[in-house]
């Protein structure tokens, strides 16, 4: 599914279309989404967009009246920039119509993904993202922060930070290329994990998340950026899906396994 760096690529591909622009309509073509579409969501057109911001995964489109919308690309969603006269995609779901003759599309062949509307209030609040960790690439995410989340738990590292409770937007890809650059297993216990290393892996999490952000994403099989184009950071991974080939560090073989439903892979030579 998209990721964080995903979803700020496309943050970044979508804001200077949008702030300080009206929608001038809003088109449901599909309200059947992981939460339905609500329909109050087409009155919204004429209303100004002043902000674009990022929470998690989610993406928050800040209104200048009635509210923000808040929206998440599920396993297989995008937002594109397309032309009026652009014919539409299967799975174009929603439409928000913009000046000079462009239009935001919201794409999601699975419909697992969601659209929904804050009417008023701050949007951090929603059950949907007030439970949610700190960034990582903020200053409310340190070694600190994660020794407290990891000292007591038993549960596999890899595990514990992609839990977004923990920490957002780590998730299966970036999880594994992290742990690797700070030479940390992915199955060893979060406690045993000392506050050296877990310094080091906090710094590596930045680091592979930040690399891919500038690199536009990772190549996934459903998603492209805002303009079309699927994101290239898939050639510098240096272990995910990576089973059986030479580590690009060692040169020993990259290993595979199932980590809570997730496939895992890490070199035995350079992760202990």
């Amino acid at each position: 599914m998209p990721e964080l760096p995903e979803v700020e690529t496309t943050r970044r591909g979508i804001e200077p279309h949008l702030v300080g622009r009206p929608l001038t309509r809003i088109l449901i073509r599909e309200s059947r989404l992981r939460h339905p579409v609500p329909d109050s969501l087409e009155a919204l057109g004429g209303i100004r967009v002043k902000g674009v911001r990022r929470r998690g995964k989610y993406l928050l489109l800040d209104l200048d009246r009635q509210g923000s919308l808040i929206v998440h690309l599920g396993m297989s969603g995008s937002l594109r920039i397309a032309g009026t006269g652009e014919e539409f995609r299967k799975h174009d779901h929603l439409v928000f119509g913009l000046p000079d003759g462009l239009e935001l599309r919201y794409h999601d062949p699975r419909r697992f993904g969601l659209v929904l509307h804050v009417p008023e209030g701050n949007p951090l609040d929603h059950p949907l993202l007030s439970s949610l960790g700190p960034e990582p690439l903020g200053d409310g995410f340190d070694a600190a922060v994660l020794h407290a989340a990891c000292r007591k738990r038993s549960a596999p590292i890899k595990q514990v930070i992609m839990d977004a409770s923990v920490v957002v937007g780590v998730g299966n890809i970036y999880a594994s290329e992290s742990l690797f650059h700070a030479g940390i297993r992915p199955r060893i216990a979060a406690r045993r994990v000392s506050g050296p290393r877990l310094e080091k892996l906090v710094t590596a999490i930045r680091q592979v998340l930040t690399a891919s952000i500038e690199q536009g994403g990772t190549t996934l099989r459903d998603f492209v950026n805002s303009d079309g184009e699927p994101g290239y950071f898939r050639q510098k991974l240096f272990v995910y899906e990576r089973a059986g080939e030479p580590c690009r560090n060692c040169g020993g073989s990259i290993r595979h396994a199932v980590l809570g439903q997730r496939s895992t892979y890490w070199c035995p030579a350079c992760q202990r």
